[in-house]
């Protein structure tokens, strides 16, 4: 358990020092975990609701501060290029979020080339039940983007690198609050990169 524990906290201190210099990535980081937090409590009680907060706000604001605000040049704090630290990369890199993200946004022309999705669903008749349902794809390409990098990460690296990455994915909202409910104030003063020495 200890070896878990400790793998854990060097993929999360990995992921923080490596893509998350900019205070506005934080800030995009801080709603999302907080709209992911609220999206957890929804699963419970109404699921397509939650994927719908989940992909739509939680996904976004974050995917957003990765891709638009997050440094892409050499970084000096960690001495090593975008491009290593995309090689490196245990979870989903840019270029698997990109396509991860293709996925998410094309999904729903599924459902007019079939209603149904092939049997699998019942044919929507309003507005309001084709927002349902696709609702409904997306937390199965939720689930299975998860379950896919878990299992994969099992035979690239190894079981437990599989499961302590899913774990911290799960867990990112409460960490994330953690490390970054300061960056707005951050933000404020003006600070938009975080200082290195924090990164080294």
């Amino acid at each position: 358990m200890q070896g878990f524990l400790e793998a854990l906290r060097v993929q999360r201190w990995d992921d923080h020092r490596y893509y998350h210099h900019s205070r506005i990535n934080q800030a995009l980081h801080l709603v999302s975990a907080i709209s992911f937090l609220v999206a957890y409590v929804l699963v419970f009680f109404d699921p397509a609701a939650a994927a719908l907060v989940g992909w739509l706000v939680a996904m976004t604001s974050r995917q957003i501060g990765h891709l638009f605000f997050e440094p892409k040049g050499y970084d000096e704090a960690n001495q090593a290029t975008h491009e290593h630290k995309e090689e490196i990369k245990v979870g989903y890199n840019l270029n698997r979020k990109i396509v991860l993200l293709t996925i998410w946004a094309l999904s729903p022309l599924s459902l007019f080339i079939d209603p149904t999705l092939y049997g699998i669903l019942d044919p929507y008749t309003t507005p309001a039940e084709f927002v349902r349902q696709v609702a409904k794809i997306w937390l199965f390409l939720g689930l299975a983007g998860l379950l896919f990098r878990t299992v994969h990460l099992f035979f690239i690296k190894d079981v437990q690198t599989g499961l302590v990455w899913m774990t911290k994915i799960l867990t990112d909202p409460f960490h994330d609050i953690k490390l970054y409910y300061k960056s707005p104030y951050y933000l404020m003063r003006g600070e938009l990169i975080e200082p290195k020495q924090r990164h080294g």
